[in-house]
């Protein structure tokens, strides 16, 4: 009365079928999720968005920097570029302004103005983008 189950036939292990290096087998989901959302996105379209924190977007407001559209395309131009390195947390910066970024999340954890870069030190970051 009980039948036993057997293997199907024809199916092959995945890594037979896509190879994926070793780097992506371990523990890089994010990245190959974030190229795989790349490709599918419409032309023009981000597909790294970035999102600001409750404590980013206070001292964005308190230190004066604007978010514009040109901006947040910056900043996600950042955070993809910073992604395909294999950066977890940046800074990215320009002459006027300086933003700390998560990168497998695309949040903004701090803003700082001009006059708060030059006396600090930024630690916790394993990479720094220009903002073009």
């Amino acid at each position: 009365m009980i039948e036993r189950i057997t293997p199907i036939q024809g199916i092959e292990k995945v890594e037979q079928i896509q190879p994926v290096s070793r780097r992506e087998a371990g523990g890089q989901f994010g990245t190959m999720l974030r190229r795989e959302l790349q490709r599918a996105a419409p032309e023009g379209e981000s597909s790294f968005p970035v999102a600001f924190s409750k404590h980013a977007m206070a001292r964005a407001e308190e230190r004066g920097i604007e978010l514009t559209d040109a901006l947040m395309g910056q900043l996600s131009d950042s955070v993809e570029r910073a992604s395909a390195k294999g950066a977890t947390n940046i800074l990215a910066f320009d002459a006027t302004r300086a933003f700390i970024i998560n990168v497998p999340h695309g949040r903004v954890i701090t803003t700082m103005s001009q006059e708060e870069m030059q006396e600090n030190i930024f630690t916790n970051i394993d990479g720094a983008v220009l903002l073009r």
